[in-house]
């Protein structure tokens, strides 16, 4: 096992945002089927447009994040501990623009909420 944080840190990496894109067979609804990989383009979209992602943000899609819902998939940010279900792609803007700013500026803050 190797720790990295240090160089983690060195890199300017501040934020992470997850994003459910789990399938599984079940009769519950899953976030692939709500939409999580269109959530998780929406994202890396509006990241990359803000010239951040892979830079200060890393993305990364994840399994279950224990918000399971048939109305859009789940997104986890951290380290601002901020839990989102329901989200569909086009609530991306509003969602990124809210935590983040509209131009991406405030990565690394914690808002107080």
């Amino acid at each position: 096992m190797r720790d990295r944080t240090d160089e983690v840190r060195e890199h300017g990496f501040t934020d992470h945002v997850l994003v459910c894109t789990n399938s599984r067979e079940s009769d519950y609804a899953d976030c692939a089927e709500a939409d999580g990989p269109a959530v998780y383009d929406a994202v890396t979209s509006w990241l990359r447009d803000r010239g951040v992602f892979w830079s200060r943000v890393h993305v990364a899609e994840t399994s279950c994040l224990g918000l399971c819902s048939a109305e859009g998939a789940a997104v986890a940010i951290h380290p601002r501990n901020r839990w989102y279900s329901d989200v569909r792609p086009d609530d991306v803007p509003a969602l990124l623009a809210d935590e983040f700013g509209p131009d991406a500026s405030n990565l690394g803050v914690r808002p107080d909420r």
